[in-house]
């Protein structure tokens, strides 16, 4: 390598050095609007699960075809909503819930719904996908994706329909999760006689067969929205600490082309001082 390519070589690390640090301050910027609303979202999902669970000891079950496993479920097939992102360079966010998927689904008897335009690459590995609910903004479908899955699971196309999505525990940490969208189980805490005692508290009018459906579809519904903002704002941080590594990584190339840079140059001029003397050695002894 000679100076001239050293310096081609540095101009044009250095442009990537520059999309990559705006990709990530792009990043930051959406990661923490993201990191926003799904803080902010938590209470809600949390204290709503809460009420639901004290409110379901206290009803009979069979006021709703949600709370029901279907007959044979375990002969039907299984559906998978997965949600991933709809662009790349965010390092192995989709990667990763892509394995987590292949450890724990059995692909022969799962059909997948998608959303998230990378969350296609799962048919190369044999997952059969019968629709997809990618667009640029996830969210938007989410009333399209909860109308499928509804529907799917009371006409008994299903036998149980899974979430996978990365949730977002902090910047440095997204955990590939699985959760069950329907048949709707609640993890009921092992003090049931506490729960009973506190669910003797609430009066349901007009009346629990009136309520309780349109009060476990707000739910499920926001189940789904929440793995959504849940998955994008892991997305974000991923890319942004994906970007920062790679504006690291440019900054060490650039200076390792550099150090080579100098040293070309200092033996070009170490060279070039060898000549004029050898040249006027030369001149002296004629």
């Amino acid at each position: 390598m000679n100076i001239r390519q050293a310096r081609k070589k540095i101009k044009s690390v250095g442009n990537v050095r520059k999309i990559t640090k705006a990709m990530q301050l792009v990043s930051a910027i959406k990661m923490k609007k993201a990191q926003m609303m799904a803080i902010e979202g938590r209470p809600y999902k949390e204290y709503l699960e809460e009420i639901i669970r004290k409110v379901i000891v206290k009803i009979d079950v069979n006021l709703s075809e949600l709370l029901q496993p279907k007959l044979d479920s375990n002969k039907k097939k299984d559906c998978v909503i997965v949600i991933a992102s709809n662009k790349g360079l965010c390092g192995g966010f989709n990667m990763d819930l892509f394995r987590f998927i292949v450890k724990n689904v059995d692909f022969n008897k799962t059909e997948f719904v998608i959303m998230g335009k990378k969350a296609g690459l799962l048919s190369r590995l044999g997952a059969k996908i019968i629709s997809d609910y990618s667009s640029n903004v996830l969210l938007n479908n989410v009333s399209a994706l909860f109308n499928f899955s509804l529907k799917n699971f009371i006409n008994g196309t299903y036998g149980s329909i899974f979430l996978y999505y990365n949730k977002f525990i902090s910047t440095l940490r997204i955990e590939p999760t699985k959760s069950i969208l329907l048949p709707l189980i609640l993890d009921l805490p092992k003090e049931q006689e506490m729960i009973k005692k506190d669910a003797s508290e609430y009066l349901i009018e007009p009346n629990p067969m009136e309520i309780i459906n349109p009060l476990l579809y707000s739910f499920i519904e926001g189940k789904i929205q929440n793995a959504i903002i849940q998955s994008e704002a892991g997305e974000h941080s991923s890319r942004m600490i994906a970007m920062k590594n790679a504006t690291d990584n440019a900054n060490d190339v650039i200076y390792s082309l550099t150090m080579m840079q100098n040293k070309l140059r200092q033996e070009k001029i170490t060279n070039e001082l060898l000549d004029m003397v050898t040249a006027k050695e030369s001149v002296e002894n004629n």
